[in-house]
């Protein structure tokens, strides 16, 4: 009886050593991943982030010109923002390694939504950083540089420009991703497209408290986070309309 009971405990905690290692091989895979796009981004990184400030450069005072304060941020910078490219880019493989890695274990009703939901997922992330880029810097630099008061030169650090930079594209790809968690919560059943619809109020409200915490404090800013949340969040309910919560056959 003891040998089978021991036995019965071999075979319980077999999977899950092969569950930590498979989960190690993938989260190694995509470390490698990372670094094999690092390290072609950061040959091009002064060209990289010269495209970067663009946005900034071009609302610049004539003769002025950003500044490094420190004496290691004309080489860490640019790396800084290599690597954070490379993470950026390297999502879709990332996201790949995790989805094979959970897949196994999924219904198929649940496969079925799952896989676009994580397609959409990143479409949606990038097209947050695309719209930062090409729509919110032009107008949140314009106004910066537009209210200076007279006699201040702007010459802004490029360590604390990358910073910026980097919290507005994370806070917009994560604000976009705001039909996906509409559709999730419809999907799963934790709320459906009614009560949300009674709740829009709150998550109005909700989206421009999270625009004034998650970016800079000027009302440009936040309004240009705030509004693309009410509208995605709009959409989300408009997609949840054609999905259903998932049975639970195999």
């Amino acid at each position: 009886m003891t040998d089978q009971s021991n036995q019965n405990q071999e075979d319980e905690g077999q999977p899950l050593i092969e569950h930590l290692i498979e989960l190690r091989s993938r989260l190694l895979r995509s470390i490698i991943s990372v670094l094999v796009i690092f390290f072609p981004l950061f040959y091009f990184a002064n060209e990289i982030y010269v495209y970067i400030s663009k946005p900034l450069r071009a609302y610049l005072p004539e003769g002025t010109s950003m500044i490094a304060t420190e004496v290691a941020s004309p080489f860490l910078t640019p790396f800084k923002l290599s690597l954070v490219l490379a993470i950026f880019i390297a999502i879709p493989y990332i996201l790949h390694q995790l989805w094979s890695f959970v897949a196994p274990g999924l219904y198929k009703n649940e496969k079925r939504i799952a896989l676009p939901l994580l397609v959409s997922s990143i479409i949606l992330f990038y097209a947050g950083i695309a719209f930062a880029y090409y729509v919110v810097f032009p107008l949140v630099f314009s106004f910066f540089t537009s209210v200076a008061p007279d006699g201040v030169t702007i010459m802004t650090d490029i360590n604390r420009y990358l910073d910026f930079v980097l919290k507005l594209f994370f806070a917009f790809g994560i604000a976009f991703e705001i039909p996906i968690a509409t559709v999730l919560l419809v999907w799963t059943g934790a709320s459906d497209v009614d009560s949300l619809r009674k709740k829009r109020p709150y998550i109005i409200v909700g989206c421009f408290v999270v625009g004034m915490l998650l970016t800079p404090p000027d009302i440009i800013s936040q309004l240009l986070l705030a509004l693309p949340m009410w509208i995605l969040f709009e959409l989300g309910i408009i997609f949840s309309m054609v999905t259903k919560k998932p049975e639970t056959t195999n």
